[in-house]
């Protein structure tokens, strides 16, 4: 038990990056093309924070081109470069599924003061 816990506090990332449901997020992500590497950026709302310690993700939506789009980034992966907080909006659930439903203006998440 004592290996695994060494192994986790290892791959833990120094600072978490402070993110709550809600948030607009960038994302920055490390992609791998043949023997280039670059940095993709997907930006969208956090409508969901699971887990936590070496395995904590969230799940980021956005709509491209009319269609939405959600992913789940693992936190503390390598392949994510930083994530930076855009606006920190002013929600009251844990998970914002609802907002799969919801098109538009009736989309829009009030900011936090």
């Amino acid at each position: 038990m004592d290996l695994m816990k060494a192994f986790n506090e290892k791959q833990l990332t120094k600072e978490a990056p402070a993110v709550e449901v809600g948030d607009t997020v960038r994302v920055h992500v490390k992609v791998k093309e043949g023997s280039r590497e670059r940095i993709q950026v997907f930006e969208g709302i956090v409508i969901a924070k699971k887990h936590g310690g070496i395995e904590e993700t969230i799940t980021v939506r956005r709509i491209s081109y009319g269609v939405g789009v959600e992913k789940v980034f693992p936190l503390h992966s390598p392949s994510i470069d930083h994530i930076e907080a855009v606006r920190h909006g002013y929600v009251r659930r844990a998970k914002l599924y609802y907002l799969r439903d919801r098109i538009g203006k009736a989309a829009k998440i009030r900011e936090k003061l």
